[in-house]
C-alpha cells in the first residue's frame, strides 16, 4: 500500500499567504470567511431552488434567538420577499383530541395527489418549567412526512404571541419562497395561540369532535367568532350520526353569535380523517372563503393589517428580549419578585422600578442586534 498523503489545500483557499500544495490545514481568519450557513445570498439561492437542507437552515436562522443571527435573517427575508405571498395560508386549531395532526396528514396527502406542494408549521407547546417542547408532529403525520412534496416543520412555541412561535410568520415566507403553495399552521389549541394564528393566515379552520350534548361548552365564543370554516371531525362509524348532530348545533350557535342576517357565517361541515369522507368539502370551503376575500378586495387588505400587527408584535418581542438582557433588571429582579410575593411591595411599584432600571441600561442594549 502506498503511504497516505496529507490533503493538499487548494489555491482557492481564501486565507492570505496560503500556497497551493501546502499540507497544513489552513488557519482561517473569521473576519474574512463567512460561514456558508449564515450567508443570506447562498441560503436564498438554496431556498428558491427548493433544496430541503437549505430550507431547513433558513428556517432555523429566522427562528434563532441569537442577536448575531437577526441581521442575517433580515437580509435573507429581504431577498426572498419578492417570491412570497402566493400560497394559500390556512390556520388550523381545535379542541384537544379533535385529531388536528391526523386531519392535516390526510388532507395534505389528498392535496399532494392534486398536484399541490404542502408545508406544515406545527407549533408545539413549550414547557413553562423546562423550556422544552415535544415536537412530535412528524410522528402524527407519518405518511405526509415521507412525501418529497411536503415539508413539515415542528416549531417550539416559546414565550411570545400567546404560545405561537414568534417567527412562524418568517418561516411561512421562507416556505412560500421555496414554492410551497399551501401553508398549514397548526396551533397548540390552548390559550391565545388561536388569536395569533388567525392574524397570520387567510382562512382559519376550527376542528371539533364528533360528539353531541355539552360539547359546545368546551368551545370558547371567541374561537367561534374567529373561525372561517368549521368541521366536525371523526365523523365515521358509530360517531357519524353524532357528528351531524354536533354540526347542526354549531350552525345554530353561529346564528346566535351574530344575529345580522346579512353577515357571512362560516360553513359547518363534517369530515373523517380515517375514511377521507368530507375532506374535499372542507378544502373547497377553504378555497371558497379565500375566493370571496379576493373578490371583495379584502385579501390584500387583510394581509396588510396582518403586516401592521406583525410589526408591533416584533417590537414587543424585541423589547421583552432587551428587558431580559438588562444587567440592571437582572440585579434587582429576584428582590423585587420576593417583595411582591410577600406583599411588601405592590406589582405597580415593582414594575416602575424595573422600567427605571431598564431605562438606565437601554442606551447600551438597544438596538440589540442592528449592524450598520
Amino acid at each position: 500500500m502506498s503511504e497516505e498523503r496529507p490533503p493538499l489545500w487548494l489555491e482557492s483557499d481564501p486565507t492570505p499567504g496560503r500556497q497551493y500544495g501546502d499540507t497544513a490545514p489552513p488557519r482561517r481568519d473569521p473576519a474574512l470567511v463567512r460561514r456558508p450557513n449564515l450567508d443570506p445570498e447562498l441560503l436564498a439561492d438554496q431556498v428558491l431552488s427548493g433544496q430541503r437542507g437549505g430550507i431547513a437552515r433558513a428556517i432555523t436562522l429566522v427562528e434563532s434567538s441569537k442577536p448575531s443571527h437577526h441581521a442575517v435573517a433580515a437580509d435573507l427575508l429581504r431577498i426572498l420577499r419578492p417570491h412570497t405571498g402566493g400560497a394559500v395560508r390556512v390556520g388550523i386549531t381545535g379542541v384537544p383530541g379533535a385529531g388536528k395532526s391526523t386531519f392535516i396528514d390526510a388532507l395534505g396527502r389528498r392535496l399532494i395527489d392534486q398536484g399541490h406542494r404542502i408545508a406544515v408549521l406545527a407549533v408545539d407547546p413549550t414547557s413553562a418549567k423546562t423550556g422544552g417542547s415535544i415536537l412530535g408532529d412528524r410522528t402524527r403525520m407519518g405518511e405526509l412526512a415521507q412525501s418529497e412534496r411536503a415539508f413539515i416543520r415542528p416549531s417550539p412555541a416559546g414565550s411570545h404571541l400567546g404560545g405561537v412561535a414568534r417567527t412562524t410568520r418568517e418561516s411561512m415566507l421562507v416556505l412560500e419562497a421555496a414554492g410551497y403553495d399551501v401553508v398549514l399552521v397548526e396551533t397548540v389549541g390552548v390559550g391565545q395561540s388561536e388569536v395569533a394564528v388567525s392574524g397570520m393566515v387567510d382562512t382559519f379552520l376550527l376542528i371539533t369532535l364528533a360528539r353531541a350534548g355539552d360539547q359546545l361548552q368546551g368551545i370558547k365564543r371567541g374561537i367561534l367568532e374567529m373561525a372561517d370554516v368549521i368541521t366536525v371531525n371523526k365523523a365515521d362509524g358509530e360517531h357519524e350520526g353524532e357528528a351531524r348532530v354536533t354540526a347542526r348545533e354549531l350552525s345554530i350557535a353561529m346564528k346566535l353569535i351574530n344575529s345580522d342576517p346579512k353577515a357571512p357565517r362560516p360553513p359547518v361541515l363534517t369530515s373523517s380523517s380515517l375514511t377521507g369522507k368530507g375532506l374535499d368539502g372542507v378544502w373547497q370551503a377553504i378555497l371558497a372563503h379565500r375566493a370571496a376575500l379576493e373578490e371583495a378586495g379584502e385579501l390584500d387588505a387583510r394581509r396588510a393589517r396582518q403586516q401592521r400587527e406583525w410589526l408591533w408584535a416584533l417590537v414587543r418581542g424585541e423589547l421583552e428580549d432587551a428587558l431580559r438582557a438588562s444587567p440592571g433588571v437582572s440585579a434587582i429582579r429576584a428582590g423585587l419578585e420576593a417583595d411582591v410575593e410577600s406583599g411588601e411591595l405592590s406589582a405597580l411599584e415593582a414594575s416602575d422600578a424595573i422600567l427605571r432600571a431598564f431605562a438606565v441600561d437601554a442606551p447600551g442594549l438597544w438596538p440589540p442586534h442592528r449592524r450598520h
